[in-house]
């Protein structure tokens, strides 16, 4: 996962399209520590060999350092291909130990203060590997550590050292300390909030899921329910037809009127249950048609209209005729958004359809008493609402359609009062392209 923090040095810029992993990010953060150890090795080295007069093999030490420098390079490259797996992650650790073994070996062994650069590796070792890695990498630091103990290349100080060759020790042990101190602080603190970010991206992941069974469950339902709805309206069909044939309902002028009416509302039961089955788990259903943008949300315009004449619709959308898929999903998002907003505000809706780039904005106002805080800081949850429980699943409904459709919701309140529900949906998915 990406960790958030600048790199360190130029040569440990992120890729263009990092790999969205805690194990991708946590490799990072040891090609950052990597260098880190060979500007410090390099400094030491020439600092001691060449102010302070003490001898070391030059060559081989910087031998070392150009390994260690041309696996770092393939590493930071490897990074924009590949996933990294707890293997390498051990694998890399282990190479830092065993670079860090040769340079020890090349100047005093144990006896180098610097000996304690080995906590490093086993306390990253524990913080990112697996528990059998991180005890096969503190196995492998004890052995290079015993091992220095017994053979090594001893330190040769020059003559005017020998006074103060326990002073520079003493020294050497607290700049030893002070840098494994800070190392620990600076790479722990990063490699836990890459931990943490981690942990963040699965518990969003598994809010999804839940939400989608959520969704799920009520499709099951509402297909259920749509099926045992259509018995009893054939019932109500056939008995409304018989009726208009009794001859003294037939006469009765009233009554065949409000009899041509009980029809009419009953095919629309039946057309509503017809819809959900044809689009029920699914934000785009079978009976998707193609359409211009303008010309979908004037029939939705339309529809609405006819069922809520009480309601002012201030309706207005600029020319639009880019090619769309008239999802039944996307209309009965709008109406969803259109009946919540004429609840809040009987009198008086606002509809504004725009292109704005290469997605379709529908905005949606009321003048009603607007959200609560808690309602915008949780928008489409299910259960979330201000008219008692279990009635904010409309919104959740909307938010979810939208989504899967690669768009987004926003909602917020309005300065002069009332609410605003913005739905942002992309012609890359809602166009024809996206239907072939």
């Amino acid at each position: 996962m990406n960790s958030g923090e600048p790199p360190f040095l130029p040569f440990t810029m992120r890729p263009r399209e990092p790999d969205a992993t805690a194990g991708t990010a946590n490799m990072r953060q040891l090609i950052h520590l990597r260098w880190m150890a060979v500007a410090g090795q390099l400094f030491t080295i020439l600092f001691v060999n060449r102010v302070m007069g003490v001898q070391l093999p030059i060559a081989a030490m910087m031998g070392v350092l150009v390994m260690a420098v041309a696996i770092n390079l393939l590493s930071h490259f490897r990074l924009r291909f590949h996933r990294i797996t707890n293997t390498e992650l051990l694998f890399a650790l282990m190479f830092d130990v065993g670079t860090l073994t040769l340079q020890l070996f090349l100047a005093g062994g144990a006896t180098n203060p610097f000996i304690s650069l080995y906590l490093i590796q086993v306390v990253l070792g524990a913080v990112l590997l697996e528990t059998w890695s991180a005890w096969a990498l503190a196995g492998i630091t004890g052995l290079c550590f015993g091992l220095l103990s017994l053979h090594h290349r001893p330190l040769t100080f020059p003559p005017w050292l020998f006074g103060d060759i326990a002073g520079l020790h003493t020294l050497g042990n607290w700049l030893g300390f002070a840098l494994v101190a800070g190392l620990l602080i600076l790479f722990v603190t990063r490699i836990s909030d890459n931990l943490r970010r981690s942990a963040a991206r699965l518990a969003d992941l598994r809010q999804q899921a839940s939400e989608e069974e959520h969704i799920v469950r009520m499709g099951l339902l509402a297909s259920g329910a749509a099926h045992e709805l259509g018995t009893p309206l054939a019932s109500l069909s056939v008995i409304l037809s018989d009726w208009r044939r009794v001859p003294k309902l037939r006469d009765d002028a009233e009554l065949m009127g409000e009899i041509a009416e009980m029809q009419a509302e009953v095919q629309r039961c039946k057309a509503i249950v017809t819809r959900i089955l044809q689009s029920a788990g699914e934000p785009r259903g079978e009976a998707a048609e193609l359409s211009e943008v303008g010309r979908f949300i004037d029939t939705i315009v339309e529809e609405w209209r006819l069922t809520h004449a009480q309601v002012a619709l201030d309706y207005q959308r600029t020319d639009d005729d880019a090619a769309i898929v008239s999802d039944p999903a996307i209309k009965q998002a709008v109406f969803n958004v259109l009946d919540n907003a004429a609840e809040a505000s009987p009198h008086w809706v606002g509809l504004s359809v725009a292109r704005e780039g290469d997605a379709v904005a529908v905005r949606v106002t009321d003048r009603g008493p607007g959200f609560t805080p808690a309602t915008l800081s949780q928008v489409g949850r299910p259960q979330q609402s201000t008219k008692g429980e279990g009635h904010g699943v409309g919104l959740f409904l909307v938010s979810s359609v939208v989504r899967k459709l690669g768009g987004r919701i926003e909602a917020a309140n309005r300065p002069e009062g009332g609410a605003q529900v913005t739905l942002t949906l992309p012609l890359s998915m809602i166009g024809v392209s996206d239907r072939d």
